[in-house]
C-alpha cells in the first residue's frame, strides 16, 4: 500500500493522538508532516510563496496566514510523494475521521491502475453529480465528479502528479483546495470515492483554525463587506462558467 502522510502542527497534540489512534486501529502506517505555521512566516517568505496581486483579480478573497501555511504544508507532503519509492501516496489533514474500511480502500487504490491523477476521499456532498463511475471493492464506487469537491482533508496523488504540482504551484494565489477545483489549470484528472471514507472530525485546535482566522479577517465596514461580496459573486460566476466550458470540451 502507498504511504500515508499526516499534516499536523506540533502544538496540536490532541489532533495527532486522535489521528494516530485511527491509523493504528486500521493498520495504516503513516508519517507525520510538520505543518507550516503561516503566522510565523517572515514577510519575505510570504511574498515568495503567495501572489497577492493575482489573488486580487482571480480569487474569492485574500488569503489569511493560516491558508498560506496550509498550502505550504501540502507542498511538503507532495515532496515526500514525489521523492518517495512508491508510485503514489495519501495525504490527510489531522482533523479527519476515517471509516472502518479506509485501510482496505487505500490498498485497492494503490493496487488498481485507475485513470486518475488525484483521488478525493472526502466530499461534503455525498451524492454529487458525476460523469463516470466504476466499482471500488464491494461497498464503494469511484467516480469522476462534475464539480471537484472542496476540502483537502484526505486525498491520494500519483508520484508523477505530485511532481507536476511541485513544478507549477509556487507562487499560489488561492487556497490549496480551491486550486484542486480548477483542475484544468494543471491538467488534473480528479476522481472521488463514494461514499466518502473520510469525514470531518473534531475541529478543536490549540493553534486555531483556518475558518476562525477567515471570520476574524472579514471587513467590518459596510462598503468593504459589499465589495467583498461582489468579488465573491464574480469569482463564483467565473468558476462556474469555466467549469461548464471545460467539462463540455473534455
Amino acid at each position: 500500500m502507498w504511504p500515508a502522510y499526516l499534516i499536523n502542527m506540533a502544538e496540536n497534540t490532541e489532533r495527532l493522538r486522535n489521528s494516530k489512534a485511527q491509523f493504528v486501529s486500521l493498520g495504516i502506517q503513516f508519517e507525520r508532516i510538520n505543518a507550516v505555521d503561516g503566522k510565523m512566516l517572515l514577510e519575505k517568505e510570504i511574498k515568495n510563496a503567495y501572489d497577492a496581486k493575482t489573488n486580487s483579480y482571480h480569487a474569492r478573497s485574500p488569503l489569511v496566514a493560516s491558508e498560506i501555511g496550509c498550502y505550504l504544508s501540502h507542498i511538503e507532503a507532495w515532496k515526500k510523494i514525489a521523492q518517495g519509492d512508491f508510485q503514489g501516496g495519501f495525504i490527510f489533514e489531522d482533523d479527519f475521521q476515517a471509516s472502518d474500511d479506509l485501510g482496505t480502500l487505500l490498498g485497492l487504490l494503490s493496487e488498481g491502475p485507475g485513470s486518475w491523477d488525484m483521488v478525493k476521499l472526502f466530499s461534503l456532498n455525498t451524492n454529487p453529480k458525476y460523469i463516470t463511475r466504476r466499482p471500488l471493492g464491494s461497498d464503494h464506487i469511484i467516480v469522476k465528479p462534475y464539480r471537484v469537491p472542496t476540502c483537502a482533508i484526505g486525498y491520494g496523488l500519483r508520484k508523477s502528479t505530485a511532481q507536476r504540482l511541485l513544478d507549477c504551484s509556487i507562487p499560489f494565489f488561492r487556497p490549496v483546495d480551491e486550486d484542486h477545483k480548477f483542475f484544468w489549470e494543471k491538467d488534473l484528472k480528479v476522481e472521488l470515492v463514494l461514499p466518502p471514507p473520510v469525514t470531518i472530525g473534531n475541529q478543536q485546535a490549540v493553534t486555531g483554525t483556518v475558518g476562525e482566522e477567515r471570520r476574524a479577517a472579514k471587513p467590518t465596514r459596510f462598503h468593504m463587506r459589499m465589495l467583498r461580496g461582489i468579488r465573491s459573486l464574480l469569482y463564483q460566476i467565473r468558476y462556474t462558467a469555466l467549469l461548464h466550458w471545460h467539462r463540455a470540451i473534455r
